[in-house]
């Protein structure tokens, strides 16, 4: 799992058979100091709810379609939970 922060919304007006009603949005991946690391991705919204600027967390590869409804679908990212405080020790 992987923080990040969602930056955007993708718009798709054809869509995989098992990702209809699915959203999809921008996600800026966070390191540890929750500063932007790496390259913003894709990541279908598995919790139904982030929006642009939540705080996510996301996982990727193939354990990102199980986290979607319909399993096995081919998505690379997905978000499974929004973050609502983030506390270092």
């Amino acid at each position: 799992m992987q923080l990040g922060e969602v930056i955007g919304t993708v718009v798709a007006t054809v869509k995989y058979e098992g990702l209809e009603g699915v959203r999809f949005l921008i996600v800026q991946p966070l390191d540890r100091e929750r500063r932007p690391v790496g390259r913003p991705v894709v990541a279908a919204d598995g919790v139904h709810m982030a929006a642009p600027g939540d705080t996510v967390y996301f996982i990727g590869i193939r354990e990102a379609a199980l986290a979607l409804p319909e399993p096995f679908v081919p998505v690379d990212h997905a978000i499974c939970g929004i973050v609502d405080h983030v506390e270092r020790p």
